[in-house]
């Protein structure tokens, strides 16, 4: 890890899967404003989580900003 991501705060993502906790969430939208290209709304505002792969320092923040802390970092399904 760099020096510049250490002393900002970035750190590496766990192995792993962005994932939505469908019960936990309120439905703030605030993923789908920070992840755009990962995370679309619904149309009750409730994310829809896309194929592309998140930029992972964009998907911390939105992991760190979810008030309902209805965003984690999963396994990756065994196939």
């Amino acid at each position: 890890m760099s020096l510049t991501a250490r002393a900002l705060g970035i750190g590496r993502p766990p192995s792993g899967v962005l994932a939505v906790d469908r019960i936990a969430c309120t439905g703030h939208g605030i993923c789908a404003q920070v992840l755009p290209e990962k995370i679309v709304p619904d149309e009750w505002g409730y994310p829809v989580l896309t194929d592309s792969e998140p930029d992972a320092a964009l998907a911390i923040e939105a992991i760190k900003l979810c008030p309902a802390a209805a965003l984690r970092w999963v396994a990756p399904p065994v196939r």
